[in-house]
């Protein structure tokens, strides 16, 4: 007699995968899956197979996922023997070792710390090679360049793409001489990140000097420009919070900065009391007109803090804003009008590394100087 069991399931089963094809996906679906993950699991990822390596190391890719995983390089409180490579998630993705330097606010492929000794690092975060310019001034500045007093400035951008030709500019701010000013001391340094020497010109060389300036910004990749341009000073100044006063003029000039975003002139005021932040654009040089392209009210910020050290745009359109005293980096998205905090270590300096840790490249620029008592602006031809 037959068991009053349960009856035993269909005999019917799928058919077994091929052994060669088991866990394969399609190149479209592992592109989409693998380019959602972060940085550093993709590198580790890369050992997994020859095909998974050659994926992701392909330009596609590699310009898909910078894209969409911007990453920014930090000097944090406390760590002087380091740049951490950074996500907008406060991960650290990668620490880059260095004796010595603060970041400049770049947007570039290779950043550059300056030192307090008149020299300044360019490091590629991709290799972590740094390349540490030379502290002695150009022939022609020996000996007038106040070496035990240095109040040095520095700039840094990318001439070309196809050499990876990038420029160092450096002006030494002189003190007065016996209640006489001193014209400041401009030179200039070029790399290639794709030398072995990571530079054909291992000298520092001279520029002409110019007046006053209290910050310098590389923006564009023109080298035709030169001449003076105001600043929109005059719009600013039509409001109730300035009078025009000499005191009023000093108290702007902490509470403005210049910035790169995406290849255009900026120029960033913190109304440090009311917590609002407007930023110009240059729309058109030739007509020296300025726009106020953003007011943003931030709530989040103490009244100690008197600026923004450095601002960035990402390419959906939302700010990075960094707050020195407190070392806060703030996101902020226009078409909501929201502003988060991305949690992490206090932030002395910030740079955007437009460039990719998963490929590993070898690898007309003009000059803006915000003029002391005038919020001017200077394009130099430097090259």
């Amino acid at each position: 007699m037959e068991s009053a069991g349960p009856s035993a399931p269909p005999a019917t089963r799928s058919r077994p995968a091929d052994a060669t094809n088991a866990g394969v996906l399609p190149p479209d679906v592992l592109f989409d899956v693998l380019l959602r993950l972060p940085a550093k699991e993709l590198c580790r990822l890369r050992a997994v197979c020859r095909s998974w390596r050659a994926l992701t190391s392909g330009p596609l890719f590699t310009g898909a996922h910078a894209a969409g995983h911007p990453l920014f390089l930090a000097n944090v409180r406390g760590d002087r023997t380091h740049i951490r490579v950074v996500d907008l998630s406060g991960n650290v993705v990668k620490r880059i070792p260095i004796p010595d330097g603060h970041l400049l606010p770049t947007s570039f492929d290779l950043a550059c710390a300056a030192t307090v000794r008149n020299s300044c690092h360019v490091l590629d975060p991709a290799t972590g090679g740094v390349h540490v310019l030379p502290k002695s001034p150009a022939a022609e500045h020996v000996g007038q360049e106040h070496l035990h007093q240095p109040y040095t400035s520095f700039a840094f951008g990318r001439i070309d793409d196809a050499t990876g030709e990038h420029k160092v500019l450096r002006m030494f701010s002189r003190p007065y001489l016996f209640g006489l000013h001193q014209h400041h001391l401009f030179e200039v340094f070029t790399i290639y990140s794709g030398s072995g020497s990571g530079s054909s010109q291992p000298q520092w060389r001279a520029r002409r000097s110019h007046d006053e300036f209290g910050s310098a910004i590389v923006v564009g990749e023109k080298e035709e420009w030169g001449g003076f341009l105001p600043g929109p000073i005059s719009d600013i100044f039509h409001t109730d919070e300035y009078d025009d006063h000499l005191e009023d003029y000093r108290c702007l000039w902490i509470e403005t900065t210049l910035a790169n975003l995406r290849g255009s002139l900026a120029l960033v005021h913190y109304r440090t009391y009311r917590h609002i932040m407007d930023v110009w654009l240059l729309k058109d040089s030739d007509d020296v007109l300025w726009v106020k392209e953003y007011t943003i009210q931030i709530e989040q910020i103490e009244a100690t803090e008197l600026c923004v050290k450095s601002l960035f745009m990402l390419n959906d359109g939302r700010l990075v804003i960094h707050f020195p005293k407190n070392g806060m980096l703030l996101i902020h998205d226009p078409t909501t009008n929201t502003s988060t905090q991305v949690e992490m270590r206090h932030l002395d300096a910030v740079a955007m590394y437009t460039g990719n840790l998963l490929s590993l490249q070898v690898g007309d620029i003009c000059v803006v100087l915000a003029c002391w008592g005038s919020f001017s602006v200077w394009y130099r031809r430097w090259c």
